[in-house]
């Protein structure tokens, strides 16, 4: 089969890999907003489309038979994008996607909407953990009245003021280093996008052993797809529908 995955998530680059020792002929594209990203096997697009016009174009032109979104759970306009075209040109296509996490006893959790609302609820003299990319974080630089400690894959591309810390990471994260962190900043309030999965789980846990409040950031709602929580159901879903080679 010709393969089309939409990614920018580690699942994403297990499935392409795993697609591809099948024997697929596997497309990955990424947006291109990180500068040195992990590439799966395959061939990979770099950048965008032009809106649903474009992706429809580039569907058509490539003959997929199966188009796969494995975005991360807030790039709500790639999957609506993904979901039109598809739509538009009778291609099958699924969701490869993370289940939400769930607070759990012990945990206090503060769920908003957007990043502006997290920022909003920071209290003041707050020393904060902030976790969703670099990307979105001028309301967050903008609390002078709080130590913001950033984590992020790369920089900011801005000059932050002295109140901000950047730390430079990737995930995975052990539950020992986050709560080793956590004490050593005396971090009051950990801000978070609920994205699933595992990598990153370890910060929740450590908010909840030292009582940590986290302020969550609902997903954004995505446009109606089939979906499955893993690369293994991915694979499996793929293989009781043969027909997606036709």
């Amino acid at each position: 089969m010709r393969v089309l995955i939409f990614g920018g998530t580690g699942e994403a680059i297990d499935l392409a890999n795993a697609l591809v020792r099948q024997g697929h002929q596997v497309t990955t594209s990424l947006a291109g907003r990180t500068r040195k990203p992990r590439l799966p096997n395959g061939h990979v697009h770099t950048g965008g489309f032009g809106g649903t016009e474009g992706l429809v174009d580039f569907i058509s032109r490539n003959g997929f038979n199966l188009i796969i979104d494995a975005t991360h759970p807030f790039a709500s306009q790639m999957s609506t994008n993904v979901a039109q075209a598809c739509d538009q040109t009778s291609k099958p296509f699924f969701r490869l996607t993370r289940e939400p996490w769930q607070a759990a006893e012990g945990d206090q959790w503060n769920n908003v909407q957007n990043i502006v609302e997290a920022a909003e609820r920071l209290p003041e003299d707050a020393n904060v953990l902030v976790t969703v990319g670099r990307q979105h974080i001028e309301p967050f630089v903008l609390r002078d009245d709080c130590k913001i400690f950033i984590r992020a894959i790369e920089h900011p591309e801005v000059i932050l003021p002295a109140h901000v810390t950047v730390l430079l990471e990737r995930p995975p994260f052990r539950l020992s280093d986050e709560l080793a962190f956590m004490r050593d900043h005396s971090i009051s309030h950990l801000v978070t996008k609920n994205a699933g999965g595992d990598q990153t789980a370890a910060k929740l846990e450590a908010a909840r052993m030292l009582g940590t409040s986290v302020i969550m950031i609902e997903r954004p709602a995505l446009a109606e797809a089939p979906e499955v929580y893993s690369v293994e159901a991915a694979l499996q879903h793929i293989a009781d529908h043969s027909a997606f080679a036709a």
